[in-house]
């Protein structure tokens, strides 16, 4: 069945791929249609998690904010599918490094962590690797259809990188720092963690919630370079990318420094344009559920 499901798909994602600007985008139009005002994908979701992050806003401002960050899902989605093929020169036009110098100069010394958020664009982020010679990683969910899963790999790696698991990456960095392979791993890291796992309580977007604090475990015992990766749609199919360094060292940061920094530049990107996160994620889900020994220690 899942072969299956994915024969009858791949024509008409490669169908979608390959449609013209003007058509692709109109298309992309039909599917904010659906999702919004047919379907209502999450919308009960969004609205709730709108109203948790922005009640300083009148009910007007969210609902704008809203419609925005369903027009802009739709053609996010849409562009991955278009990843399938577009070339490396379409996609350096399509997705700007306005001073990739920062990459390049630390790939001299040590490899790197890249932490992003679920904003704008986060599947071209992968193009980066076009501009360095670094062995490029991207750290992702295996999908459940090993069919797409395989076809979403495929994709990916088009730009130079090698898509790993969560479990694997802690091992692909260990292994290349014994060979002495320099290597740029990257990690989407505003999730929310499971909550049996959560190791650290902090506010995000002024919500006191469970954070992930694996990116900064492993730049601290692997001594990583990290940086944020700031992401800015300029246009329609159009976005600019920013790096700002956190640490040169992980091994020379504090226990949550790295984490926090991360948090902060993350809520600043999400509050100068609050419509492309992704706010369909249940990110709050565990709001108010820190248990009695974090609190304590938060307070002490």
């Amino acid at each position: 069945m899942q072969l299956l499901i994915f024969i009858l798909a791949y024509p008409l994602l490669w169908i979608i791929s390959v449609l013209p600007r003007w058509l692709f985008y109109g298309f992309s139009d039909v599917v904010f249609f659906w999702a919004y005002r047919v379907i209502g994908y999450r919308k009960k979701v969004v609205r709730s998690n709108l109203e948790l992050v922005f009640p300083e806003k009148s009910k007007a401002e969210r609902q704008k904010i809203l419609i925005a960050f369903y027009r802009h899902m739709c053609d996010m989605f849409l562009e991955m599918v278009k990843t399938m093929n577009l070339s490396k020169a379409a996609v350096k036009q399509r997705y700007t490094v306005q001073n990739i110098e920062v990459l390049q100069e630390l790939e001299k010394e040590k490899s790197i962590l890249i932490v992003c958020s679920h904003y704008a664009n986060w599947e071209w982020n992968v193009s980066i690797n076009n501009y360095v010679d670094a062995k490029g990683y991207a750290v992702y969910q295996r999908v459940g259809n090993p069919y797409f899963d395989r076809w979403i790999r495929k994709v990916r790696a088009r730009w130079n990188t090698t898509l790993i698991t969560s479990q694997n990456t802690v091992k692909t960095v260990v292994r290349n720092k014994r060979e002495g392979v320099i290597g740029i791993f990257g990690m989407v890291s505003d999730q929310s963690p499971q909550y049996h796992r959560a190791q650290y309580w902090t506010e995000f977007m002024g919500i006191k919630v469970p954070v992930i604090n694996g990116p900064e475990t492993m730049a601290r015992k692997m001594d990583l370079a990290v940086v944020f990766l700031k992401v800015s749609k300029v246009k329609r199919g159009y976005y600019n990318a920013k790096l700002i360094p956190i640490t040169t060292s992980g091994a020379n940061t504090k226990k949550k420094e790295i984490t926090d920094q991360f948090l902060r530049l993350t809520e600043k990107q999400i509050r100068e344009k609050p419509e492309y996160y992704l706010w369909t994620h249940r990110r709050w889900k565990h709001r108010g559920k820190e248990p009695a020994a974090f609190a304590a220690k938060s307070k002490s």
